[in-house]
């Protein structure tokens, strides 16, 4: 055996496991299967049977499961302290999975098999849970986006009713009245996400260094530092890229060439908290942002298409800011050590190279980029 597998297939009551093993032949063996409630109780039979069937302890062992809101939570949660494999994976990606296993039929055991052998054949990523301090942070910025969707449905509903044809004075005074509730419930919650921020020293500096941006908030930082657990598993600006639905997806294959888009496969909820930003620091006219919307809409001249381009840019940049502990610097220029003055090649050298470049050609491009281009770098990409 190569490997053990657990798969779970959570739900809020009840939790179907299918323990797995995989050989060197790549053949995926059932080896028990078993139900348990979704409780603590349930949680140390599961550890008890797990340990039964896992007749070689040399032999790895993870264990896979699908995000179900936050029932899965609590589960994930025992096994790592237990100190298991976990993997938590998307459902979109498990329901293609399972898919591509040809499985007509579907129910909590077939769901539990095939999350097992899906652990068994594919290297997947290791989950590690929110920290509390984040992890109160989002529940306190996700219930702040329900108020405000909550609040956008009640004045349309109190739009409508005013505009019909007849209308019902008690329908409108309850409508008025549960505006104003969420106005104020509002106004709370955003002190009390300001006060969470500032509980802990550290965090609250990193915040002032985002919030120097011009157009980004302190709720936009929150919302940014409570969906990422403050950036604790990235380690570059791709991966966070990727994270939020960022990553460009190209649509080409001989002589077709579709649309090039983000490919939207990640949190939604930091790309609408960025929405608002994107458009603030073009009105302010922030240097890096502007000059970024202005290159690529007079590239392709689709304004919406410039301001994913500035809201991917400023979530790059609220990254920096939160690693490297800095504020933002519109004319950012790092100072350039001695030693690497001397690896940089010599504005006369590229004079000179562009020169003879110019004489083979028979065409002038033009002056080499200016010495600001040449020797200071932007501090995020």
């Amino acid at each position: 055996m190569l490997k053990y597998s657990v798969g779970l297939d959570v739900s809020s009551k009840s939790i179907n496991g299918c323990l797995s093993s995989i050989d060197k032949g790549q053949k995926v063996t059932v080896k028990s299967t078993q139900t348990f409630p979704n409780s603590k109780t349930g949680f140390k039979s599961m550890d008890s049977w797990i340990k039964k069937n896992r007749k070689d302890e040399n032999v790895p062992l993870v264990i896979c499961m699908e995000a179900t809101g936050n029932y899965h939570e609590t589960c994930a949660l025992y096994l790592f302290e237990k100190g298991y494999s976990v993997s938590v994976v998307l459902p979109t990606k498990a329901k293609n999975y399972l898919r591509s296993l040809g499985n007509k039929s579907k129910n909590d055991t077939i769901d539990a098999r095939g999350l097992a052998q899906m652990g068994a054949e594919q290297c997947l990523s290791p989950w590690s849970p929110f920290g509390r301090f984040f992890y109160e942070l989002r529940s306190l910025t996700r219930h702040h986006q329900s108020l405000q969707e909550q609040k956008t449905a009640s004045r349309n509903q109190l739009h409508a009713i005013k505009n019909g044809m007849y209308s019902s004075k008690a329908v409108e005074k309850q409508l008025e009245n549960m505006i104003k509730l969420i106005d104020k419930q509002l106004e709370q919650l955003e002190s009390t996400i300001k006060n969470h921020l500032q509980s802990k020293a550290e965090v609250w500096g990193k915040v002032g260094n985002i919030c120097s941006i011009k157009g980004v908030g302190i709720l936009t930082a929150a919302i940014v530092l409570a969906e990422t657990n403050g950036f604790e598993l990235f380690e570059n600006n791709k991966q966070l890229v990727s994270y939020c639905g960022y990553d460009v997806v190209e649509n080409q294959s001989g002589k077709t060439n579709g649309k090039t888009r983000i490919s939207k496969k990640g949190n939604s909820r930091i790309r609408r908290a960025m929405f608002m930003p994107a458009f603030q620091t073009i009105t302010y006219q922030v240097k890096p942002f502007y000059n970024l919307f202005n290159r690529t809409f007079e590239k392709h001249g689709l304004k919406m298409k410039s301001y994913v381009a500035v809201q991917k840019k400023i979530l790059t940049t609220i990254y920096a800011l939160w690693k490297n502990n800095m504020p933002f610097i519109e004319d950012y220029q790092p100072e350039i050590s001695k030693e690497q003055e001397l690896e940089l090649p010599s504005p006369v050298s590229f004079e000179k190279a562009e020169k003879n470049s110019a004489d083979q050609v028979g065409t002038t491009q033009g002056k080499h980029p200016s010495e600001r281009s040449l020797y200071a770098s932007s501090p995020v990409s």
